[in-house]
Formats: C-alpha cells, structure tokens, sequence
C-alpha cells in the first residue's frame, strides 16, 4: 500500500510512502509520547511513565544502587587514565569507546576527583566534609541512584522520540511559535515538556543527542539547556512542602511559569548566551531555508512528510537497541563521575564556607526595593541555590514570613541551574557551556525572576 506525499522544491515529485513506512513512524513515537510525554497521577503526584519506571528500578536496587554508581565512577577513572597513559589499540581503534575515555587533561582530573570523592564517602573515611550528608553523601545516596536509573532508562528508550519522525513532525508544527517567540526550533518545545512531567535530566539528555546530531546549533543548545530544562511538577510539590506553604502550590507553581516565561524571552537575549555561535557541532551555519514550508505544503503535510522521511530511513530495531545502549554507557560512564565531582565541591562550598553569604549581600538593597520581609536572611538563599536546589527551601524554612518563604521557594525553582544536577549534567555533556557561564546564566536568571515572583508574591499575601 503506497501513499503518496508531495516534496516541492524548484521542481515538484511526488513522494511515496508505503505502509510499512507509516507504521515506522506511528507506532515507535506513539510509545515514545506514552513513556516521555504522557502525564499520569502516580502516588498523588503527577508524573510520566519514564520516572515511573525508574522510581521501580531504584526500589529494586535498593542499597546496591549506590555500590553501582561507586563502580561506575572507580571503573570511569581507571580507564580514563589507562587510556591517556597507555594508549592501548582497541580504544584507540573503537571510536566510541575513545570519545568516551580519551578525555582532555581537565576532565581527567574531573573524573580522578569524583572517584576520590566516592571512595571516601562510600567507606565513610577521610575528611568529613567530603563524606557528610551534606556534600559527599547527599550527592551519593540521594541523587546519583535516581540519575542511574533515570539514564538507564531515557537512554535506552531516547532512540524512540529521536529516530522515527516524532521530532520532524513536532518541530514543524511548533516552528511558528518558538522561533518568532524564543528564535529556536519547534523540537526545542518536547524537550521543555520532557523536563516539565519528567525530570530536567531527560530533557539535558534529549538537548545533548540533538546538538550532537546536528538538530541544534551551539547557541541553540546552550539556551534549551539552560533555559528550557524546566524543574519537573513533583520537585516543585517538594519544595512549596519544605517551606510548609502547600496550600499555595496553584499561585505557587503560576508564579515559576510567568516568571520562567519572562527569563526564557529575557536572557538569551543577554551574555553570555547571546555570544553562542549560531553554527551547528561540525562548524557548519544553521540555514534560515531549513524551517521553511515550501509551496504545495502546508505546516501539517511538510510535518508528515519530513517525519515519514525519517521514519524510512530508521534503520530497524537492532541499530535502535544500540543507539540506545550507547546513550546509556555515555551518560552513566561520562556524566555519572562529573556529577560526583562538581556536585560535591558545590555543596562543600555552600556548606563549609562562607562565599554563598558574601555573594548574597549585594542582593539585600534589591530585596529591600521589592519590599521583601527579613531581607538580610532571604540574602543568604539566593545564590546558595548555585550548588543545589533544595538548599534554598532548607534554610528558608527558618524564616517567619510567608511571603519570604513563597519568594525564595519559587525563586529556588526558576533560577534552573545548581550544580549538584543540571549544571554538572549541562558540563559534562557535549553541549557548549561552562562553569563560568553557568554561574553568569544563574545570576541573570535570578535578576530577571525575582521582580516577577515578588510582584506576584504582593497580590498574593
């Protein structure tokens, strides 16, 4: 059964597509929208099948979880330093395997320092700002399990958004809202809605494939990465819970959209993210032509066809399976270690210093202009929440005022970026950012937020 679709370029043809072709499409990406996208009510929370399915695999686990992260970090520095030292042929050969080992001499050190860190938390030994439930530990018990089974898991089942047209289809039909709003392509808008009901860490991932296969252009990567990969709803319900303002969550959570909407059209267009090079991961330019519905199609049939067209060149289950496999052995062996890493010395910074303090006081006049209650307190949340996100909420929940505590909570959730998680993940993937321009992209999200979130917060109490 054939059905025919027509290409017009200069000159028109008829396309044809066969059945077996529009099944490759329908069915991989209907599974791919049901795992990823789909939003469902799990233990009074709402969720999407992906997060359930590794909520599952983490209580099967259990305490192993964190003997499989400790491995994983030993046996990433182990080779990681085979392969700088010895050179041996079967990595150098196996191109893969050498992208993932054969790394620069910083992110070496990365690595060697993550596997420090694990060892000395895991046995408990050493100094106890490394391994204390504060800094080592938290980075161990609390994050790294979910990260593992959140990876084996988006990994595996990425190549069903990725490979057979879901994302063609998507990026036409949103085209004409994300580019004129937020000068990115449609597709960008599945990786916000995967982070959304998710987990930022799926959409980081979902961001990272796509820039790497030439989907997005370096500034494009780096602005969906830092701007889009929005803290899912059930983290939200944990951090209005820790300030102990549940009531509030409707205002609450109304409150992070407006002022996320606000940072999103505001600070690209700022440094460091207006500087990106608008060129794809090879060097080549993005082309205006590329998003263009040519005559003879409207936005819905060139959708279909350029979803059909990557649906017939899908390359069948097996080569699936192994792109699959590889996303799960490049999050979990690169990015698993850097999270150790950068995570630990985040939290020991915040926890064991006093530079988050000092960092806060030039916050203090602008919270008194907003007319923020106890504003030397509320200074000191700000930009702790650098290092993770739920300290913020943590140190809030001392402070009497109801409105400080909904100001800092939703401020907690917009400002996107703590290295304990999201910034450590953005570093230790192939998306072109660093530490220092992440600490810049938190500071002007949270300049750009904290009027927004204030002003709600006085129609609010």
């Amino acid at each position: 059964m054939l059905i025919n679709l027509t290409k017009v370029n200069s000159v028109t043809e008829k396309k044809s597509f066969t059945f077996a072709t529009i099944l490759t499409f329908i069915i991989p990406s209907l599974i791919g929208l049901l795992l990823f996208m789909t939003p469902i009510n799990y233990d009074n929370a709402l969720t999407i099948p992906i997060a359930i399915v590794s909520k599952a695999l983490q209580a099967f686990l259990g305490d192993s979880a964190t003997l499989i992260v400790t491995l994983v970090v030993l046996t990433t520095a182990v080779l990681s330093l085979l392969c700088k030292i010895f050179k041996p042929a079967f990595l150098a050969n196996n191109e893969f395997l050498n992208g993932l080992l054969n790394v620069s001499p910083a992110w070496l050190l990365v690595r060697v320092l993550g596997a420090i860190f694990i060892t000395l938390t895991y046995w408990q030994v050493g100094p106890e700002m490394i391994n204390s439930g504060n800094t080592g530990a938290l980075v161990l018990n609390d994050l790294l399990p979910i990260l593992l089974c959140v990876f084996i898991f988006a990994g595996l089942l990425l190549p069903l958004l990725l490979n057979f047209g879901l994302l063609e289809l998507f990026g036409t039909l949103l085209t004409k809202i994300m580019r004129p709003v937020f000068n990115l392509p449609g597709r960008s808008a599945i990786d916000c809605m995967a982070s959304w009901l998710g987990d930022g860490s799926v959409g980081i991932l979902l961001t990272s494939k796509q820039y790497e296969s030439r989907f997005y252009t370096q500034r494009e990567a780096a602005v969906i990465g830092t701007t889009f990969s929005a803290v899912s709803i059930t983290f939200s319900l944990v951090v209005i819970a820790q300030v102990k303002l549940e009531y509030l969550f409707l205002p609450f959570y109304l409150s992070v959209c407006a002022a996320g909407l606000v940072a999103a059209i505001v600070v690209p267009k700022l440094p460091p993210l207006c500087f990106k090079k608008d060129t794809y991961i090879d060097g080549s330019s993005r082309h205006e032509n590329d998003e263009k519905t040519p005559e003879g199609h409207h936005v819905l049939s060139w959708g279909l066809h350029q979803a059909l067209e990557r649906a017939e060149h899908s390359k069948g289950i097996k080569h699936t399976l192994l792109d699959g496999l590889k996303n799960v052995i490049d999050m979990v062996f690169g990015v698993i270690p850097v999270i150790m890493a950068i995570g630990t010395v985040a939290l020991i910074i915040a926890e064991y210093t006093p530079i988050f303090n000092y960092l806060g006081m030039p916050f203090i006049p602008l919270l008194e202009l907003l007319q923020i209650p106890e504003a030397e307190q509320a200074s000191t949340t700000i930009v702790v929440g650098f290092a993770d996100m739920f300290i913020p909420s943590i140190l809030a929940a001392s402070i009497e005022s109801d409105m400080t505590r909904f100001i800092i909570a939703a401020m907690s959730v917009t400002q996107l970026i703590y290295m304990s998680e999201v910034g450590a993940l953005l570093i230790g993937s192939k998306i072109p950012i660093n530490i220092a321009e992440l600490f810049m992209i938190f500071i002007l999200r949270t300049l750009v937020t904290l009027p927004v979130i204030a002003g709600i917060a006085h129609l609010i109490f």
